[in-house]
């Protein structure tokens, strides 16, 4: 069976309702978009009667966490690891401010954004299906590989393949989390990233709309660019003014609420915070160990540049979350905003995971016409930025 957590996207440990899940968090989300009773019998008996907490100490966070700690404790008592250390911390406070307001922010989305209001727009074959798809892709905190788990979940429901391409162009890079996240590492220059993967995103959804209308990809939910909407009886305005009519602003309901915040936050750190402390460890040992004009020499601002760039965002199989820090390296060392754009942007579009599990799931056309399409778009940009920057 399949390990993979239906939620987030993460390798699941807990067995429920038929699959495996990382965490209670995402059990109880299971159970709220499935309307399933979270006293139904376990798929499993021996998971009959016990918790299913995951130990503390087996969590991915603590483990790296603990490492981290270790390699701080030695860089303080061995000379060879001082640069390490200062390199470390440098990140450190470049981007604590921007963990913390992302993971909030994270939190209210996960806790007031019900996924309906997703499902509810992505089954549409039409050009603004697009426009719908990177708006909420900008909504979700999540993840790269946590939005594709979500991308499928939505494609089973009803969702076109245009409509799930463009959902997961846009989330890694547009979503609001990781938008504090980049203006934190690079400034004002972080716009220019976010508005070219919302770019990116439209171009290839609608190229993908007419790759379905000539059948030139699948999608088993479109047939002659028909529209087959999925919860069309389902009102977001009227659920809007529901829930703010039915809603009591009572003391007890603001703490459930702020307990609910807080809870996805702490859900979303689990899930992501890792990744981006394996991406500041791995920037670390780069700015510390290796030399200056070997990144000017290989992956400076030139043709040659980008090409190793694609090439090394291509095998490197680290989250995006986990990608900035890298990024921002190879600016801090090159100047190349182009390089760290290309860095990013083709660490998701050639993704072997994220390719792997489309043609798993949608079909084998739809996975390979992923790079064919977002390469020449993502090298043409970053060339761009390299010259103007």
């Amino acid at each position: 069976m399949d390990k993979t957590d239906p939620i987030c996207g993460m390798k699941g440990t807990i067995k429920a309702h038929g699959h495996y899940f990382c965490s209670e968090h995402c059990i109880k989300q299971y159970e709220k978009q499935q309307d399933v009773s979270s006293e139904a019998p376990p798929s499993c008996p021996s998971c009959a009667g016990h918790a299913v907490h995951k130990k503390w100490y087996k969590e991915r966070l603590f483990i790296v966490m603990l490492v981290i700690l270790v390699l701080l404790i030695a860089s303080v008592l061995l000379p060879v690891l001082h640069p390490f250390y200062d390199a470390f911390i440098d990140y450190l406070l470049l981007i604590w401010w921007a963990i913390l307001v992302g993971f909030l922010i994270g939190g209210v989305i996960d806790y007031f954004v019900p996924r309906e209001y997703i499902q509810k727009y992505l089954s549409r074959h039409q050009k603004r299906t697009i426009l719908y798809s990177i708006i909420f892709g900008f909504l979700m905190s999540a993840c790269s590989h946590g939005i594709l788990a979500i991308a499928i979940e939505l494609y089973k429901k009803g969702a076109s393949t245009s409509s799930v391409v463009a959902f997961l162009l846009a989330s890694p890079w547009a979503n609001l989390p990781i938008t504090v996240l980049l203006f934190g590492f690079f400034g004002t220059k972080a716009a220019f990233i976010v508005l070219s993967a919302l770019f990116i995103a439209v171009i290839t959804g609608l190229i993908y709309q007419a790759l379905e209308r000539r059948g030139m990809v699948e999608c088993d939910k479109c047939e002659h660019g028909e529209d087959h909407p999925i919860l069309s009886t389902f009102s977001i305005r009227a659920d809007v003014k529901k829930r703010w009519h039915n809603y009591q602003f009572t003391k007890a309901n603001i703490i459930v609420a702020i307990k609910g915040v807080f809870g996805g936050s702490w859900t979303l750190s689990k899930m992501v915070l890792w990744w981006l402390l394996v991406g500041m460890v791995m920037a670390a040992f780069a700015r510390a160990y290796i030399p200056h004009h070997l990144f000017l020499t290989y992956m400076g601002p030139t043709a040659l540049g980008l090409v190793v760039t694609l090439f090394f965002a291509t095998i490197i199989e680290v989250c995006s979350e986990g990608s900035s820090p890298l990024s921002f390296e190879i600016f801090r060392q090159t100047g190349a905003f182009g390089n760290s754009f290309t860095f990013l942007m083709a660490g998701v579009a050639t993704d072997y995971t994220e390719i792997g599990l489309i043609w798993q799931n949608i079909g084998k056309k739809a996975a390979l016409w992923l790079p064919i399409i977002t390469v020449p778009q993502i090298l043409v940009l970053g060339y761009l930025f390299n010259l103007i920057t």
